[in-house]
Formats: C-alpha cells, structure tokens, sequence
C-alpha cells in the first residue's frame, strides 16, 4: 500500500438472532430450513390488513449486547419505516430503528461502537435460476441486530480480528451462531482513504461472508481507491460487490443516503418504555471471551495460541476445565499441549465427537501417568487415540497394550545388551564420535520394548554401555 494514504474503514455487521420465532410475527425462525417459502404467514408477506407485533426475546437479545459492549442502553426507543422497493422486500419498507437505536456508543476488541439497533431481516433471492430469478420468504422478517462501528479501524486485519470478536460474543451470549457461510452474520465495510486528517470518499463493499473475504476485500479496496486517486481519477460514493471469482470488487449501484429512504415511525407498532417491561430487567450475562482470556492466563498460565482455542470452543473449553481441576500448574500445561495439538487432531479425523467417549477424569489420570513418567510421551499419544475412539480407562488401556515404561535397570541392561550385539556398526560409529549413532540406538531400543522402555534411563543405560 502507498504508504502516503491513510485508510479509514467502519463496519457494518448484520447478524440473525436466535429466536422461537420471526421479529414481528410468530412464524418460525428456522435458518436450517431447505424447502421454501414454508416458514411464512400473512404478517411477513404483507398481506393487507396484517399488524405486526414485537418479539422481546430479540430486543432482549440486543439489550444483553449492548450491556456486553458498555453501550448506553435506551430506556425509549421506537421502530421504523425504511422504504425502499425490491422483491425480497414483500412490505416496499422495511421495519428497522433509526433514531432511537437501541444501543448507543460501547467498545469492542479496541473499536469504538457507535449503536446496535434491532430490524427484519429481507427474504432470500435466488438469481441462478436461468432466465429468471426466485424469492424465497422464509428469511423475511427473521430478527436481525444491526452493529455500526465508527470509522475507527485502520487495516483489514483490524476489521477481520473485530468480526471474529463480535461472532464469538454472539455465541457466548446465545444470542445468534454468526454462521457467516450460512448467512447468518453479514459484513458491510465502508472503505476511504487519504492524504490527510480529512476523510476521503466512502465506498461501501456489501455482504463479505468469510473472514477472509472480509481482509481481501478491504486490501483490494484500499489500493482500487488509492490508483483511482494517482491516476487522476474520482472516487464514485457506491455501493460494491466482492466477485471471488476474479478476487476484486465490482460497482453495484450509486449509494443511497438516509434521506433517499424516508424514515418515519412505523405506526403499527407501539413506542418501547425499556424500564416498564419485566422481561428486559434482567439482563445477566455469562463469562465473557476477553474475560475468559484473562482468567486462563492467570489460572493457568498456558500458551496464548492455546489459550485462543479455548475461548473459541466452548465445548473443547468445558471439557479442559473439568478434566484439570485437580491438576497443578505444571500438569494444566502438559494437558493444555495433548488438547491443542493430539485432541483435537483426532476429533478433526472422526465424525463423532471425541469428548463423548473422553472422560474428563480419564484424561486427568492420563496426563498425570505422562508427567509422572509411567507413560512416555508416544505412549501417552497412543491411549489418548484409543479412548478417542472406543472410551475406557487410560491405566487399563496401558496394562492392554504393555504402555508402562519399564524403569528396572536390570531388565532394560538385557535389551541394551541385545540392541548392541545387533547394531555393531551404528554402536561402533558412536565410539568414534558420531552422536548421531546414539539416536539411531535409542530409536532401535524404543522399537524393542515397543515404546515401553523409560528413554531417558534407556539412554543412560546405553551411553554406560558403550563407554565400557
């Protein structure tokens, strides 16, 4: 990037909320759902003479966001008309806030919110269909939370690592699964550049659906714009797409303003009085991901790369919890490794989940066999893939397979003796200085025992050996 050119981006996220039913009627609010226009009713297809009726599951979902932020939450709020004419559109206007959002201002990953505010989500169109395009409804009206960053963020890694963010919080507060190649979390950046303090002119590239055609974009985007501006050339105010295929964006339409829709308090619903409904007093919240962070940091004093796995599954993360609770410092580290590597390796392998057949307590006792010795650390592998696999009891499983490492010096001289005899050559070699031969030996003495023999007392009982 031409360095001379400082780039300025906002976001805006779109997220579906996880609810029983749709935003404003009580149609069913199925995101899985394959065969269309079944999830429909009257009220979210507009049918004349239909009223809408507010869902306080959504705005309570939104409420516990915004207090998640450190937003201002509203005590008055109001919905919406925003008109606009497009087929997935059945009302010509969709219901969504604008004066009074929900949420005002907070703070997220280091980037300034400026409001969170509650609408319906549009239907689905469907334009690979020939000659013709098809809309299928069972998307409209789904509650849909709306998130506007300030144009605070500086690069598209910043704008990437935010998203993530929002997602995960999403999910801690069981408020929507953010699913973004379902659709389920839509990115919107709206991208400038310029020379000085002074903001350059806004492009808005619409419905990023991957993280990581959220930073492609945004990259490509700055340097479009800064070329544009070098060759002499105006940047449009537009709305773009992202065309994967050719990994650039392309122009869609001249960007609307605010006026162009026409807001107006949508008279069919009533005015909200947050401090007069029951329901939106009680706005708990669970531990939080940079929360989470923290409290394994301190805890545990485990990798930070381990420590983001954590945060990012929680399923992974509450099996970890149990399993070392009774564990040292030390031994969390050892089992924090067998997770992040050797666990979840073997669960990416299997179509089942591995932690049914794991028993938290199983695989304390197993990490505890491997720092204490009893186990090496090949051994340790080997059971874990076993109980992934069938469940059962990490000692048994050792005495099963002859897993415990044999520490009798006697026994082991015995096997030092034999692997000697059958390797002269590689023991001869070491004689002469060749360190590498004394690997080559281990490696044939672990191949004897079967991965059974204490290594590090293997290798005493060698280097003893051959110095005789």
């Amino acid at each position: 990037m031409n360095t001379e050119y400082k780039a300025t981006i906002g976001l805006e996220i779109h997220a579906e909320l996880k609810t029983k039913t749709k935003m404003f009627c009580d149609s069913k609010n199925d995101p899985d759902e394959q065969n269309p226009n079944v999830n429909i009713c009257p009220v979210c297809m507009a049918h004349p003479g239909t009223l809408p009726v507010i869902n306080k599951a959504a705005v309570k979902h939104v409420l516990r966001v915004g207090k998640a932020l450190n937003g201002k939450l509203a005590d008055f709020t109001e919905f919406d008309r925003k008109n606009y004419f497009y087929p997935d559109i059945p009302k010509g206007y969709q219901i969504s806030q604008y004066k009074y959002p929900l949420v005002s201002g907070g703070n997220l990953a280091g980037v300034e919110i400026t409001r969170v505010h509650l609408e319906e989500d549009t239907a689905t169109s469907k334009h690979d269909k020939g000659d013709h395009s098809l809309v299928d409804f069972n998307r409209a009206g789904v509650p849909l939370m709306e998130l506007v960053t300030e144009p605070v963020v500086k690069d598209a890694e910043q704008a990437m690592m935010f998203a993530k963010e929002l997602q995960l919080l999403l999910r801690y507060l069981g408020a929507g699964d953010a699913n973004m190649e379902k659709g389920e979390m839509r990115v919107e950046a709206n991208i400038s550049v310029s020379k000085t303090d002074t903001f350059g002119t806004k492009v808005e590239v619409k419905n990023l659906n991957s993280f990581k055609i959220v930073a492609k974009a945004i990259e490509y985007e700055i340097e479009r714009q800064i070329k544009e501006i070098e060759s002499g050339g105006e940047i449009l105010q537009e709305t773009r797409g992202w065309d994967e295929a050719k990994q650039k964006t392309f122009s869609q339409r001249i960007k609307e303003s605010s006026d162009d829709y026409r807001y107006f308090p949508d008279p069919d619903l009533p005015k909200l009085k947050i401090s007069e409904v029951d329901e939106f007093q009680n706005l708990e919240l669970p531990e939080l991901p940079w929360e989470k962070r923290e409290r394994y940091q301190i805890d545990y004093g485990i990798k930070d790369e381990d420590i983001e796995s954590f945060v990012v599954d929680l399923e992974l993360a509450n099996f970890f919890e149990s399993a070392v609770k009774d564990l040292d410092k030390e031994k969390i580290k050892l089992a924090s490794n067998y997770v992040t590597s050797d666990l979840i390796g073997l669960q990416q392998k299997t179509d089942f989940s591995v932690y049914e057949n794991i028993k938290p307590a199983e695989f304390a006792q197993l990490i505890n066999m491997a720092a204490e010795g009893e186990i090496s650390s090949r051994g340790a592998k080997d059971i874990l893939r076993v109980m992934a696999e069938d469940g059962g009891e990490a000692r048994k499983i050792a005495e099963e397979k002859g897993l415990f490492q044999k520490s009798d010096e006697g026994e082991l001289k015995k096997t030092v003796e034999q692997i000697i005899s059958e390797n002269q050559q590689a023991a001869d070699e070491y004689k002469a200085g060749k360190e590498a031969s004394l690997k080559f030996l281990i490696g044939q003495g672990m191949k004897v025992t079967r991965g059974s023999a204490n290594p590090e007392l293997l290798q005493k009982l060698l280097v003893e050996a051959l110095q005789k």
